[in-house]
């Protein structure tokens, strides 16, 4: 299958929040243990700077099918040349190449906006996203044990870096 992406327009934020939500029940792929609401999610898209950190869709029959945010790390100045990723993915294209063909153009477009080193944070309990990142040379930068609780559940935190510049 082959894929496009944009940027992403305020009126796309009830699609993206409609796919991060999707994945709240799973426990795998984020630490919000509710839905969040298109509210609450205005200042984190507002953070999203096409020159800088941008968010991406793809769509697919002129839906939303995925999402990509370039997000500071830290949120200090001297971290600008480091960013996090975040991929999320509509249920029917998970598994069907979506995920590879963000990673692919992130890692080709971070240098456009200044970024040497991109970071994915995990979970340990994520294989599906760990062997994506790591096919594309991630490594493993960071372990953090049983940081995080999903229904009395311990879980681990890995973070996941690639130099690229």
């Amino acid at each position: 299958m082959t894929y496009s992406h944009r940027l992403a327009r305020f009126e796309d934020l009830p699609a993206i929040v409609s796919i991060y939500n999707s994945t709240v029940a799973s426990r795998q792929v984020t630490a919000d243990t509710e839905p969040v609401t298109v509210e609450s999610r205005h200042a984190w898209f507002a953070e999203h700077h096409p020159e800088r950190r941008p968010l991406w869709v793809a769509e697919a029959g002129g839906q939303i099918i995925g999402w990509l945010s370039y997000s500071n790390f830290y949120g200090r100045p001297a971290y600008s040349g480091t960013a996090e990723l975040s991929i999320y993915l509509h249920e029917a294209v998970r598994g069907k190449g979506l995920g590879q063909y963000f990673l692919t153009q992130a890692i080709d477009f971070a240098p456009k906006i200044g970024v040497h080193t991109l970071l994915g944070f995990i979970f340990g309990h994520n294989l599906p996203s760990l062997k994506l990142f790591e096919r594309f040379g991630f490594t493993t930068w960071g372990h953090l044990p049983r940081v995080a609780t999903l229904d009395g559940v311990e879980r681990d935190l890995i973070i996941v870096g690639k130099r690229i510049a």
